[in-house]
């Protein structure tokens, strides 16, 4: 039986996360330090490993939730465009490199604040996320849904409003959420996709403009 690797990603940020939460060296060393990555040589790999870390658990599960609910979808279509191989060295550019590039425009903007850290996945889920919107914008089964809202919203309008609220609330730094990594992963997801997936531009835009057109 071949792994899951979703589910091996999943497995071992959670293992990852909460060893870090017992183990304040693991933590200091690994979590985003923009201040000290410009300061000290050979930092450059805490944007990888601050995707693996993250602050509690319910930011741990809400990330993996959404991780596993949307990754398997896009390794599939992947694995159909590539074979399995190839499409699971896509997948992990997806991902993993959605985690890296989201948190550069984070690193420049903080590089000369002692005092700001960042960690988590959000800018590996939003890529993973957003491809799976843009390969399916209009789900006939009901959409996505934000809590607390009780009703389904179609994936290209979870889309839209998703990159609007997080580029606002990124200029707007009103908390302690990483706002920019989720809306730059989504943009790199998007961009990993049109560059990948010939098509899938026409495709989006045909599916959604048939949406429409039922509704109006």
């Amino acid at each position: 039986m071949a792994l899951n690797p979703i589910l091996i990603l999943i497995g071992l940020t959670v293992a990852v996360s909460a060893y870090a939460w017992s183990n304040d060296e693991l933590m200091r060393s690994w979590i985003l330090e923009p201040y000290t990555m410009a300061r000290a040589k050979g930092q450059w790999y805490r944007f990888l490993t601050s995707g693996f870390l993250h602050a509690d658990w319910m930011h741990l599960l809400f990330n993996m939730y959404a991780f596993y609910s949307f990754g398997p979808i896009v390794l599939s279509m992947l694995a159909n465009a590539y074979g399995p191989n190839g499409g699971l060295g896509v997948f992990l550019l997806l991902y993993l490199g959605g985690i890296i590039v989201s948190d550069l425009p984070t690193y420049f903007r903080h590089r000369d604040d002692r005092d700001y850290r960042s960690l988590g996945a959000s800018g590996g889920v939003s890529s993973v996320l957003f491809a799976s919107i843009l390969l399916f914008p209009v789900s006939e089964g009901g959409g996505i849904r934000i809590f607390p809202i009780p009703v389904d919203i179609q994936p290209f309008i979870f889309g839209f409003l998703y990159l609007a609220y997080s580029y606002y609330m990124g200029r707007r730094r009103g908390d302690n959420i990483n706002h920019d990594a989720h809306f730059y992963g989504a943009l790199y997801g998007v961009l990993i996709i049109i560059a990948l997936i010939p098509g899938v531009v026409p495709a989006f835009a045909q599916q959604v403009g048939a949406y429409v057109g039922k509704i109006l």
